[in-house]
Protein backbone atom coordinates (compact mmCIF):
# COMPACT_ATOMS: atom_id res chain seq x y z
CA UNK A 1 0.00 0.00 0.00
CA UNK A 2 1.24 3.74 -0.79
CA UNK A 3 2.00 5.99 2.24
CA UNK A 4 -0.77 8.44 0.91
CA UNK A 5 -3.72 8.26 -1.60
CA UNK A 6 -5.08 11.57 -3.28
CA UNK A 7 -7.03 11.43 -6.60
CA UNK A 8 -5.11 14.44 -7.98
CA UNK A 9 -1.18 14.17 -7.62
CA UNK A 10 0.76 16.90 -10.19
CA UNK A 11 4.72 16.39 -10.31
CA UNK A 12 6.70 19.80 -10.60
CA UNK A 13 5.75 22.88 -8.72
CA UNK A 14 6.67 25.65 -11.45
CA UNK A 15 4.00 27.82 -13.08
CA UNK A 16 2.29 24.92 -14.96
CA UNK A 17 2.52 22.62 -11.59
CA UNK A 18 1.45 24.55 -8.76
CA UNK A 19 -2.01 25.93 -11.32
CA UNK A 20 -2.73 22.79 -12.10
CA UNK A 21 -2.77 21.87 -8.10
CA UNK A 22 -4.48 24.99 -7.36
CA UNK A 23 -7.27 24.56 -9.92
CA UNK A 24 -7.81 20.53 -9.22
CA UNK A 25 -8.35 21.76 -5.36
CA UNK A 26 -10.75 24.21 -6.17
CA UNK A 27 -12.81 21.61 -7.81
CA UNK A 28 -13.12 19.41 -4.97
CA UNK A 29 -10.20 17.02 -5.82
CA UNK A 30 -7.83 15.79 -3.01
CA UNK A 31 -4.69 17.17 -4.37
CA UNK A 32 -0.62 17.04 -3.91
CA UNK A 33 1.81 18.33 -5.80
CA UNK A 34 5.62 17.14 -5.47
CA UNK A 35 8.98 19.80 -5.89
CA UNK A 36 12.47 19.07 -5.54
CA UNK A 37 14.44 21.75 -4.37
CA UNK A 38 16.84 22.32 -7.12
CA UNK A 39 17.12 26.09 -6.39
CA UNK A 40 19.32 27.89 -3.52
CA UNK A 41 17.42 29.21 -0.90
CA UNK A 42 18.51 31.11 2.32
CA UNK A 43 16.92 28.76 4.91
CA UNK A 44 17.45 25.58 3.47
CA UNK A 45 13.43 25.39 2.63
CA UNK A 46 11.94 23.35 -0.48
CA UNK A 47 11.11 25.84 -3.38
CA UNK A 48 8.18 25.79 -4.83
CA UNK A 49 7.50 28.69 -8.88
CA UNK A 50 9.90 26.54 -10.93
CA UNK A 51 12.38 28.46 -12.99
CA UNK A 52 10.00 31.05 -13.93
CA UNK A 53 9.83 32.12 -10.35
CA UNK A 54 13.04 31.29 -9.02
CA UNK A 55 15.82 31.47 -11.56
CA UNK A 56 14.26 32.81 -15.02
CA UNK A 57 10.43 35.51 -15.50
CA UNK A 58 10.91 37.27 -12.32
CA UNK A 59 14.16 37.83 -11.14
CA UNK A 60 15.45 38.57 -14.54
CA UNK A 61 12.45 41.18 -14.67
CA UNK A 62 13.60 42.60 -11.85
CA UNK A 63 17.10 42.89 -12.86
CA UNK A 64 15.79 44.33 -16.20
CA UNK A 65 13.65 47.32 -14.35
CA UNK A 66 16.26 48.24 -12.31
CA UNK A 67 18.72 48.45 -15.10
CA UNK A 68 16.28 50.18 -16.87
CA UNK A 69 16.03 52.69 -14.34
CA UNK A 70 19.85 53.35 -14.20
CA UNK A 71 19.70 54.05 -17.96
CA UNK A 72 16.95 56.34 -17.25
CA UNK A 73 19.10 58.16 -15.19
CA UNK A 74 22.55 58.10 -17.02
CA UNK A 75 20.82 59.37 -20.42
CA UNK A 76 16.97 60.13 -20.17
CA UNK A 77 17.01 62.20 -17.58
CA UNK A 78 18.90 65.09 -18.58
CA UNK A 79 16.71 65.63 -21.74
CA UNK A 80 14.50 66.06 -19.86
CA UNK A 81 15.75 68.76 -17.48
CA UNK A 82 16.29 66.31 -14.47
CA UNK A 83 20.11 67.44 -12.91
CA UNK A 84 21.64 64.17 -10.46
CA UNK A 85 24.84 65.57 -8.87
CA UNK A 86 27.68 63.23 -9.67
CA UNK A 87 27.83 60.15 -11.80
CA UNK A 88 25.33 57.53 -11.40
CA UNK A 89 26.82 54.76 -10.21
CA UNK A 90 24.96 50.74 -9.48
CA UNK A 91 25.07 48.42 -6.19
CA UNK A 92 25.21 45.31 -8.10
CA UNK A 93 24.94 43.62 -4.10
CA UNK A 94 22.23 45.23 -3.54
CA UNK A 95 20.44 44.89 -6.93
CA UNK A 96 20.58 41.37 -6.55
CA UNK A 97 19.69 41.48 -3.47
CA UNK A 98 16.72 43.18 -3.86
CA UNK A 99 16.03 40.73 -6.81
CA UNK A 100 16.00 37.87 -4.08
CA UNK A 101 13.89 39.54 -2.10
CA UNK A 102 11.09 39.46 -4.74
CA UNK A 103 11.98 35.63 -5.63
CA UNK A 104 11.65 34.77 -1.80
CA UNK A 105 8.25 36.69 -1.84
CA UNK A 106 6.59 35.24 -4.48
CA UNK A 107 8.27 31.75 -3.78
CA UNK A 108 6.69 31.56 -0.43
CA UNK A 109 3.27 33.24 -1.37
CA UNK A 110 2.73 29.88 -3.63
CA UNK A 111 2.91 27.86 -0.05
CA UNK A 112 -0.02 29.98 1.22
CA UNK A 113 -2.07 29.42 -2.27
CA UNK A 114 -1.23 25.97 -1.43
CA UNK A 115 -2.66 25.97 2.44
CA UNK A 116 -5.51 28.22 1.22
CA UNK A 117 -6.63 25.86 -1.15
CA UNK A 118 -5.94 22.98 0.95
CA UNK A 119 -3.51 21.34 -1.35
CA UNK A 120 -0.61 18.96 -0.33
CA UNK A 121 2.93 19.79 -0.84
CA UNK A 122 5.13 17.11 -0.87
CA UNK A 123 9.13 18.06 -0.98
CA UNK A 124 11.06 15.39 -3.06
CA UNK A 125 10.88 14.58 -7.07
CA UNK A 126 8.45 12.88 -7.96
CA UNK A 127 8.90 9.27 -10.50
CA UNK A 128 6.55 6.39 -11.54
CA UNK A 129 7.03 3.15 -9.72
CA UNK A 130 4.04 1.38 -11.22
CA UNK A 131 0.15 0.88 -10.88
CA UNK A 132 -1.81 0.37 -7.35
CA UNK A 133 -5.37 -0.45 -6.93
CA UNK A 134 -6.43 2.45 -7.50
CA UNK A 135 -4.32 4.63 -9.95
CA UNK A 136 -0.91 5.35 -10.49
CA UNK A 137 2.11 4.91 -7.39
CA UNK A 138 4.43 7.21 -7.28
CA UNK A 139 7.64 7.48 -5.02
CA UNK A 140 8.40 11.48 -3.80
CA UNK A 141 11.45 11.20 -1.71
CA UNK A 142 11.24 8.44 0.98
CA UNK A 143 7.37 7.30 0.60
CA UNK A 144 5.00 6.73 -1.71
CA UNK A 145 2.31 8.37 -3.18
CA UNK A 146 -1.18 6.90 -5.11
CA UNK A 147 -3.22 9.12 -6.97
CA UNK A 148 -5.88 8.50 -9.51
CA UNK A 149 -4.83 11.23 -11.84
CA UNK A 150 -1.15 12.50 -12.54
CA UNK A 151 0.03 15.99 -13.80
CA UNK A 152 3.33 16.28 -15.37
CA UNK A 153 4.60 19.57 -14.96
CA UNK A 154 8.60 19.22 -14.87
CA UNK A 155 9.14 21.73 -16.81
CA UNK A 156 13.01 22.44 -18.54
CA UNK A 157 16.59 23.32 -17.84
CA UNK A 158 19.50 24.89 -19.76
CA UNK A 159 20.68 23.37 -22.96
CA UNK A 160 24.21 23.75 -22.86
CA UNK A 161 27.25 23.22 -25.64
CA UNK A 162 29.78 20.64 -25.78
CA UNK A 163 33.36 21.74 -24.75
CA UNK A 164 32.12 25.05 -22.83
CA UNK A 165 31.23 23.34 -19.05
CA UNK A 166 28.96 25.91 -17.42
CA UNK A 167 30.39 26.71 -13.95
CA UNK A 168 27.79 29.36 -13.27
CA UNK A 169 30.18 31.35 -12.71
CA UNK A 170 32.41 32.39 -15.59
CA UNK A 171 30.84 30.66 -18.01
CA UNK A 172 26.75 30.51 -17.23
CA UNK A 173 23.41 29.58 -18.46
CA UNK A 174 20.10 31.54 -17.43
CA UNK A 175 21.05 30.74 -13.61
CA UNK A 176 24.49 32.73 -13.34
CA UNK A 177 23.83 35.32 -15.36
CA UNK A 178 21.11 36.48 -12.50
CA UNK A 179 23.94 36.43 -10.22
CA UNK A 180 27.06 38.48 -11.23
CA UNK A 181 28.61 40.28 -8.18
CA UNK A 182 30.12 42.77 -10.54
CA UNK A 183 29.24 44.04 -13.98
CA UNK A 184 31.96 42.57 -15.95
CA UNK A 185 33.56 44.98 -18.53
CA UNK A 186 33.14 42.39 -21.57
CA UNK A 187 30.00 40.18 -21.37
CA UNK A 188 29.64 37.35 -24.24
CA UNK A 189 26.30 36.11 -25.33
CA UNK A 190 26.10 33.38 -27.34
CA UNK A 191 22.56 33.02 -28.73
CA UNK A 192 20.09 36.05 -29.43
CA UNK A 193 17.36 34.38 -28.08
CA UNK A 194 14.92 35.94 -25.75
CA UNK A 195 17.09 34.92 -22.78
CA UNK A 196 20.42 35.87 -24.42
CA UNK A 197 18.61 39.38 -25.55
CA UNK A 198 17.42 40.14 -21.80
CA UNK A 199 20.32 39.37 -20.06
CA UNK A 200 22.56 40.91 -22.46
CA UNK A 201 20.62 44.46 -22.56
CA UNK A 202 20.62 44.20 -18.40
CA UNK A 203 24.28 44.18 -18.15
CA UNK A 204 24.75 46.31 -21.32
CA UNK A 205 23.10 49.34 -19.48
CA UNK A 206 24.76 48.63 -16.60
CA UNK A 207 28.36 49.32 -18.39
CA UNK A 208 29.38 46.03 -19.74
CA UNK A 209 30.81 46.08 -23.55
CA UNK A 210 28.76 43.01 -24.84
CA UNK A 211 28.81 40.65 -27.78
CA UNK A 212 25.98 38.58 -28.78
CA UNK A 213 26.79 35.72 -31.12
CA UNK A 214 24.21 34.14 -32.75
CA UNK A 215 24.44 31.05 -35.15
CA UNK A 216 21.21 31.77 -37.23
CA UNK A 217 22.03 33.53 -40.43
CA UNK A 218 19.27 36.06 -39.62
CA UNK A 219 18.51 37.94 -36.45
CA UNK A 220 15.41 36.88 -34.51
CA UNK A 221 14.33 34.61 -37.20
CA UNK A 222 11.64 33.67 -34.91
CA UNK A 223 9.49 36.85 -35.33
CA UNK A 224 8.10 39.23 -37.93
CA UNK A 225 10.57 40.06 -40.19
CA UNK A 226 9.78 44.32 -39.79
CA UNK A 227 10.29 43.70 -36.14
CA UNK A 228 13.35 41.93 -36.63
CA UNK A 229 15.14 44.62 -39.11
CA UNK A 230 14.05 47.07 -36.58
CA UNK A 231 15.11 45.54 -33.12
CA UNK A 232 18.36 44.85 -34.77
CA UNK A 233 18.81 48.48 -35.53
CA UNK A 234 17.66 49.89 -32.30
CA UNK A 235 19.90 47.00 -30.14
CA UNK A 236 22.88 47.98 -32.27
CA UNK A 237 22.39 51.67 -31.67
CA UNK A 238 22.08 50.87 -27.94
CA UNK A 239 25.42 49.06 -28.05
CA UNK A 240 24.84 45.23 -28.56
CA UNK A 241 27.21 44.37 -31.01
CA UNK A 242 25.01 41.67 -32.13
CA UNK A 243 26.22 38.61 -34.78
CA UNK A 244 24.75 36.24 -36.89
CA UNK A 245 25.45 33.59 -38.87
CA UNK A 246 28.26 32.52 -36.44
CA UNK A 247 30.67 29.04 -36.02
CA UNK A 248 31.63 28.53 -32.29
CA UNK A 249 35.22 27.14 -32.44
CA UNK A 250 37.33 26.37 -29.44
CA UNK A 251 36.50 27.79 -26.14
CA UNK A 252 39.17 28.44 -22.72
CA UNK A 253 37.74 29.14 -19.83
CA UNK A 254 40.41 30.42 -17.10
CA UNK A 255 40.10 31.86 -13.81
CA UNK A 256 39.73 35.16 -14.85
CA UNK A 257 37.64 35.08 -18.30
CA UNK A 258 37.10 33.38 -21.79
CA UNK A 259 38.71 33.20 -25.17
CA UNK A 260 36.37 31.97 -27.73
CA UNK A 261 37.15 31.68 -31.36
CA UNK A 262 34.17 31.77 -33.64
CA UNK A 263 33.81 31.70 -37.84
CA UNK A 264 32.13 34.75 -38.87
CA UNK A 265 28.74 35.09 -41.62
CA UNK A 266 31.42 36.11 -43.72
CA UNK A 267 34.06 33.19 -42.99
CA UNK A 268 36.86 35.31 -41.38
CA UNK A 269 37.82 33.71 -38.34
CA UNK A 270 37.99 35.67 -34.63
CA UNK A 271 38.38 35.40 -31.06
CA UNK A 272 36.21 36.93 -28.35
CA UNK A 273 37.96 37.91 -25.03
CA UNK A 274 35.43 38.61 -22.19
CA UNK A 275 35.59 38.06 -18.28
CA UNK A 276 31.93 36.39 -18.67
CA UNK A 277 30.03 34.47 -21.13
CA UNK A 278 25.87 33.64 -20.94
CA UNK A 279 25.71 30.37 -22.97
CA UNK A 280 21.55 31.24 -24.26
CA UNK A 281 21.00 28.15 -26.56
CA UNK A 282 17.82 26.88 -25.79
CA UNK A 283 15.92 24.90 -22.98
CA UNK A 284 15.30 20.84 -23.08
CA UNK A 285 12.19 19.40 -21.51
CA UNK A 286 13.11 17.96 -17.78
CA UNK A 287 11.95 14.13 -18.04
CA UNK A 288 14.93 12.51 -16.54
CA UNK A 289 14.30 10.73 -13.38
CA UNK A 290 10.45 10.44 -13.89
CA UNK A 291 11.08 6.65 -14.31
CA UNK A 292 8.47 6.81 -17.62
CA UNK A 293 9.30 3.45 -19.10
CA UNK A 294 8.24 1.93 -15.94
CA UNK A 295 4.36 3.03 -16.55
CA UNK A 296 4.97 3.06 -20.14
CA UNK A 297 4.45 6.59 -21.20
CA UNK A 298 5.49 7.95 -24.41
CA UNK A 299 8.30 10.06 -24.39
CA UNK A 300 9.57 11.48 -28.34
CA UNK A 301 13.50 11.52 -29.11
CA UNK A 302 13.65 15.17 -28.18
CA UNK A 303 12.62 14.12 -24.64
CA UNK A 304 9.01 15.86 -24.75
CA UNK A 305 6.13 13.89 -23.50
CA UNK A 306 3.95 13.28 -25.94
CA UNK A 307 0.24 14.42 -25.34
CA UNK A 308 -2.74 15.28 -27.37
CA UNK A 309 -4.36 18.73 -28.08
CA UNK A 310 -5.86 18.69 -24.54
CA UNK A 311 -2.52 17.57 -22.61
CA UNK A 312 -3.51 13.45 -22.53
CA UNK A 313 -0.68 11.22 -22.86
CA UNK A 314 -0.99 7.34 -24.36
CA UNK A 315 -1.70 6.73 -20.80
CA UNK A 316 -5.37 6.95 -19.18
CA UNK A 317 -5.30 9.52 -16.41
CA UNK A 318 -2.01 10.98 -17.09
CA UNK A 319 -1.46 14.67 -18.39
CA UNK A 320 1.47 16.83 -19.00
CA UNK A 321 1.43 20.77 -19.59
CA UNK A 322 4.35 23.38 -19.95
CA UNK A 323 7.72 23.14 -21.16
CA UNK A 324 8.10 19.61 -21.16
CA UNK A 325 5.45 19.12 -24.07
CA UNK A 326 4.76 20.67 -27.59
CA UNK A 327 4.51 24.22 -27.85
CA UNK A 328 6.44 27.27 -26.88
CA UNK A 329 8.46 27.07 -23.81
CA UNK A 330 6.00 30.02 -22.14
CA UNK A 331 5.29 30.57 -18.16
CA UNK A 332 1.72 31.84 -19.58
CA UNK A 333 1.23 28.92 -21.78
CA UNK A 334 2.00 26.41 -19.07
CA UNK A 335 -0.80 27.80 -16.69
CA UNK A 336 -3.15 27.65 -19.48
CA UNK A 337 -2.70 24.32 -20.19
CA UNK A 338 -2.56 23.50 -16.43
CA UNK A 339 -6.14 25.07 -15.81
CA UNK A 340 -7.26 23.14 -18.74
CA UNK A 341 -6.27 19.69 -17.57
CA UNK A 342 -7.82 20.17 -14.40
CA UNK A 343 -11.10 20.93 -15.64
CA UNK A 344 -11.10 18.59 -18.25
CA UNK A 345 -10.50 15.92 -14.96
CA UNK A 346 -13.24 17.36 -13.50
CA UNK A 347 -15.29 16.81 -16.64
CA UNK A 348 -15.52 20.59 -17.82
CA UNK A 349 -14.48 21.23 -21.31
CA UNK A 350 -11.23 22.91 -20.61
CA UNK A 351 -9.48 24.14 -23.34
CA UNK A 352 -6.41 25.86 -24.76
CA UNK A 353 -5.63 27.94 -27.88
CA UNK A 354 -1.79 27.94 -28.64
CA UNK A 355 -2.36 30.39 -31.52
CA UNK A 356 -3.23 33.01 -29.21
CA UNK A 357 -0.44 32.58 -26.92
CA UNK A 358 1.87 36.39 -26.57
CA UNK A 359 4.92 35.96 -27.09
CA UNK A 360 7.57 38.79 -25.23
CA UNK A 361 10.58 40.00 -25.06
CA UNK A 362 11.40 42.31 -21.87
CA UNK A 363 14.32 44.35 -23.41
CA UNK A 364 13.88 48.27 -24.30
CA UNK A 365 11.89 48.55 -26.51
CA UNK A 366 9.87 45.61 -25.10
CA UNK A 367 9.07 43.30 -28.45
CA UNK A 368 5.36 41.51 -28.50
CA UNK A 369 3.57 39.38 -30.68
CA UNK A 370 0.76 37.06 -31.15
CA UNK A 371 -0.47 34.53 -34.18
CA UNK A 372 0.87 34.86 -37.17
CA UNK A 373 3.96 36.83 -38.86
CA UNK A 374 3.94 38.25 -42.52
CA UNK A 375 6.42 35.56 -43.60
CA UNK A 376 4.25 32.97 -42.49
CA UNK A 377 1.38 34.49 -43.80
CA UNK A 378 2.97 34.84 -47.21
CA UNK A 379 4.58 30.88 -47.16
CA UNK A 380 1.11 29.92 -46.43
CA UNK A 381 -0.68 31.71 -49.44
CA UNK A 382 -2.62 33.74 -47.18
CA UNK A 383 -4.13 36.85 -48.90
CA UNK A 384 -4.01 39.56 -46.19
CA UNK A 385 -4.20 43.14 -45.31
CA UNK A 386 -1.41 45.14 -43.15
CA UNK A 387 -1.90 48.46 -41.10
CA UNK A 388 1.27 49.51 -39.17
CA UNK A 389 1.50 52.79 -37.27
CA UNK A 390 4.81 53.77 -35.37
CA UNK A 391 5.14 55.29 -32.40
CA UNK A 392 6.19 58.83 -33.11
CA UNK A 393 2.99 59.70 -34.39
CA UNK A 394 1.63 58.75 -30.74
CA UNK A 395 0.96 61.87 -28.67
CA UNK A 396 1.58 59.56 -25.08
CA UNK A 397 4.88 57.83 -26.57
CA UNK A 398 6.16 61.55 -27.50
CA UNK A 399 5.33 63.05 -24.21
CA UNK A 400 7.25 59.72 -22.03
CA UNK A 401 10.58 60.64 -24.74
CA UNK A 402 10.47 57.37 -25.83
CA UNK A 403 8.49 57.04 -29.31
CA UNK A 404 10.72 54.04 -30.66
CA UNK A 405 8.91 51.40 -32.57
CA UNK A 406 5.58 50.47 -34.08
CA UNK A 407 2.33 48.54 -33.98
CA UNK A 408 1.42 46.22 -36.97
CA UNK A 409 -1.73 44.25 -37.82
CA UNK A 410 -2.04 42.08 -40.40
CA UNK A 411 -5.79 40.99 -41.21
CA UNK A 412 -6.95 37.78 -43.99
CA UNK A 413 -7.98 39.97 -46.79
CA UNK A 414 -11.69 38.40 -46.91
CA UNK A 415 -12.66 38.63 -43.67
CA UNK A 416 -11.07 40.96 -41.82
CA UNK A 417 -10.03 38.53 -38.61
CA UNK A 418 -7.17 39.61 -37.12
CA UNK A 419 -4.23 36.71 -37.91
CA UNK A 420 -1.52 38.18 -35.92
CA UNK A 421 -0.27 41.06 -34.13
CA UNK A 422 3.22 42.55 -33.60
CA UNK A 423 4.76 45.26 -31.62
CA UNK A 424 7.91 46.64 -30.79
CA UNK A 425 8.09 49.75 -28.36
CA UNK A 426 7.03 50.53 -24.48
CA UNK A 427 4.73 48.93 -22.67
CA UNK A 428 4.53 45.80 -25.68
CA UNK A 429 4.25 43.19 -23.10
CA UNK A 430 0.64 44.67 -21.91
CA UNK A 431 -0.56 46.45 -25.10
CA UNK A 432 -0.48 42.69 -26.64
CA UNK A 433 -3.31 41.41 -24.52
CA UNK A 434 -6.15 43.72 -26.55
CA UNK A 435 -4.97 42.30 -29.61
CA UNK A 436 -5.10 38.39 -27.94
CA UNK A 437 -8.29 39.35 -26.42
CA UNK A 438 -9.60 40.07 -30.28
CA UNK A 439 -8.13 36.95 -32.00
CA UNK A 440 -9.92 34.64 -29.16
CA UNK A 441 -13.33 36.18 -30.25
CA UNK A 442 -12.72 35.88 -33.88
CA UNK A 443 -12.47 39.43 -33.78
CA UNK A 444 -11.98 41.56 -36.87
CA UNK A 445 -9.70 44.47 -37.21
CA UNK A 446 -12.98 46.77 -38.02
CA UNK A 447 -13.71 45.39 -34.23
CA UNK A 448 -10.64 46.84 -32.88
CA UNK A 449 -11.28 50.50 -35.42
CA UNK A 450 -14.38 50.60 -34.01
CA UNK A 451 -13.56 50.60 -30.13
CA UNK A 452 -12.89 53.74 -28.03
CA UNK A 453 -9.35 54.25 -26.89
CA UNK A 454 -8.48 56.30 -24.15
CA UNK A 455 -6.41 59.44 -24.85
CA UNK A 456 -3.59 60.09 -24.55
CA UNK A 457 -2.75 56.26 -24.39
CA UNK A 458 0.20 54.06 -26.02
CA UNK A 459 -3.07 51.93 -26.92
CA UNK A 460 -3.95 54.13 -29.52
CA UNK A 461 -1.34 52.74 -31.64
CA UNK A 462 -3.21 49.92 -31.77
CA UNK A 463 -6.21 51.61 -32.37
CA UNK A 464 -4.13 53.39 -35.40
CA UNK A 465 -2.98 50.25 -36.57
CA UNK A 466 -6.67 48.31 -37.00
CA UNK A 467 -7.85 51.45 -39.53
CA UNK A 468 -4.44 51.31 -41.28
CA UNK A 469 -5.79 47.58 -41.83
CA UNK A 470 -8.20 49.26 -44.13
CA UNK A 471 -5.97 52.62 -45.06
CA UNK A 472 -7.96 54.82 -42.71
CA UNK A 473 -5.95 56.09 -39.86
CA UNK A 474 -6.57 59.36 -38.44
CA UNK A 475 -3.18 60.56 -37.37
CA UNK A 476 -0.59 58.86 -39.31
Amino acid sequence: MADKQFDVLVIGGGPGGYVAAIRAAQLGFKTACAESNPYADPKGEPRLGGTCLNVGCIPSKALLHTSHLFEEAEHAFPTQGIRLEGKVSIDVPVMIGRKNKVVDQLTSGIKGLFKKNKVTFLAGHGSFEGNGPAGYVVRVGAETVEARHVIIATGSKPRHLPGIPVDNRIVCDNVGALDFDSVPKKLGVIGAGVIGLEMGSVWRRLGAEVTVLEALPDFMSFADADVAKEALKVFTKQGLDIQTGVTIGETKVGADGVSLAYTGKDGKEATLECERLIVSVGRVPNTDGLNASTVGLEVSDRGQIVVDGHCRTNLPNVYAVGDVVRGPMLAHKAMEEAVMVAEIIAGQAGHTNLDTVPGVIYTSPEIAWVGKSEQQLKAEGVAYRAGKIPFMANGRALGSGDPTGFVKMLADANTDRILGVHIIGANASELISEAVVAMEFGGAAEDLARICHAHPTLSEVVHEAALAVDKRPLHF
